[in-house]
């Protein structure tokens, strides 16, 4: 078998990253991958601004009086005048310092006696000014290519005026289904055949990613009919990614399939769920194409998408970040015996005592998918560990996982 570390690192390390690129509106880039740097053209901000509402002023008059007129008014938006020896600036949040103010009072600190003015504060100069170019200078380089783009990452590109941005193309990802005993929801229950959860795991999880997700449905169980769908889906997609159907069995077509129309890598992972796993490329008119096959059972065949599919495509798709930090907190169970291959474990986390702590689902078998659907990530318990409760464990957010 091949390690956990040993089979993540030779899926990554074969990957070609796509160079299909488009040139997208910011405001549709949520969670796409930059394919170039973003260089700023503009100081943020783009002058000296106030942080507040209240009374620009130079801190040189403060020093020798208290009590001031109001030469002149500055609204967020505004361009205020030179200002007068002796005086303030009545101004607004993220209006422009005057020429010749040095310090912002803010309008708690301020009362009104006979018309003017009076500052019930100390001189303090730059107080309150938000400096031109002190988040964003011309010329920096502010988001890398490679990076995912987040709701801040967004915020921080419009920041600097860029309405245009240059993008990976998402990635085609076609997938398929066979197997006799498979039922598609709706259908009506049937002796010895079951309902096809894996099928719609995957339309779930492809689109989440920002993947194009293409259902080729269901596909004959016989091996001239898989044959002609990987080849039809190969051509029309980046990635083929099935689940199943890649034992050595009589019924399962997957394999001979893919042999003949490429190569093909099955690897016994030292891993639960999700030791089974296929990986192979496929020769297609317009080169060659990487095939996932999944394990068949429903919660394998999700684990195994999240910790080697999911990493796999989005350094495929151009994403620099791949890879997270676990969260350490203490479990709330015990896991007494030691297995010689990882175990990832539903969790979720839960408060006990005033504390955060891990809690796992009874059920952890590869089968009960309502351990997925329950958990809210998965706890690492290292090959040949045993864990007590309280003892620290890491935990994985389905959400960021590798």
């Amino acid at each position: 078998m091949k390690t956990f570390d040993e089979t993540l690192y030779a899926l990554l390390n074969d990957v070609q990253v796509t160079t299909k690129t488009e040139t997208i509106n910011v405001a549709d880039g949520l969670y796409r991958i930059l394919a170039e740097d973003i260089v700023s053209s503009v100081n943020v901000p783009p002058h000296d601004n106030s942080q507040m509402d209240g009374y620009a002023l130079h801190s040189f008059d403060l020093e020798h009086a208290d009590t001031f007129p109001v030469s002149q008014r500055i609204a967020a938006g505004a361009v205020g005048t030179e200002l007068e020896n002796g005086t303030v600036a009545r101004i607004f949040t993220g209006a422009p310092i005057p020429p010749g103010a040095n310090q912002v009072v803010m309008q708690e600190d301020t009362e009104e006696v006979d018309g003017q003015i009076r500052i019930k504060v100390k001189a303090n100069p730059n107080e309150n000014i938000r400096k031109k170019g002190e988040d964003i200078q011309v010329g920096q380089t502010i988001l890398k290519a490679g990076t995912r783009l987040r709701p801040q990452e967004l915020g921080l590109v419009s920041s600097i005026g860029i309405g245009a941005i240059k993008v990976y193309q998402p990635l085609k990802i076609a997938t398929f289904t066979t197997g006799d005993e498979l039922l598609e929801p709706g259908e009506a229950p049937q002796e010895g055949k079951i309902y096809n959860a894996n099928r719609y795991t995957l339309s779930g999880l492809i689109p989440q990613l920002g993947f194009e997700l293409i259902d080729l449905g269901r596909v004959e169980d016989t091996l001239e009919a898989t044959v002609d769908a990987i080849a039809k889906a190969a051509e029309q997609a980046d990635v083929v990614m099935t689940t199943g159907g890649v034992s050595v069995g009589e019924e399962d077509h997957i394999k001979p399939a893919i042999e003949q129309l490429g190569s093909l890598y099955t690897w016994k992972v030292k891993m639960k769920p999700g030791k089974p796993l296929a990986y192979g490329k496929i020769k297609a008119q317009k080169g060659t194409i990487p095939f996932f096959g999944l394990p068949g059972n429903p919660v394998s065949a999700f684990a195994t998408f999240k910790l080697f599919a999911r990493p796999y495509l989005m350094k495929m798709q151009g994403a620099s970040q791949i890879k997270t930090n676990p969260i350490w907190l203490a479990a709330d169970f015990d896991w007494p015996k030691a297995n010689f291959r990882r175990d990832f474990l539903r969790a979720r986390i839960t408060n006990k005592r005033q504390e955060s702590v891990i809690e796992i689902y009874p059920q952890q078998g590869s089968g009960v998918l309502m351990s997925a659907s329950w958990a809210e990530g998965f706890v690492v318990i290292p090959e040949d560990t045993t864990i007590a409760k309280g003892d620290k464990v890491a935990f994985y957010p389905f959400s960021t996982f590798v």
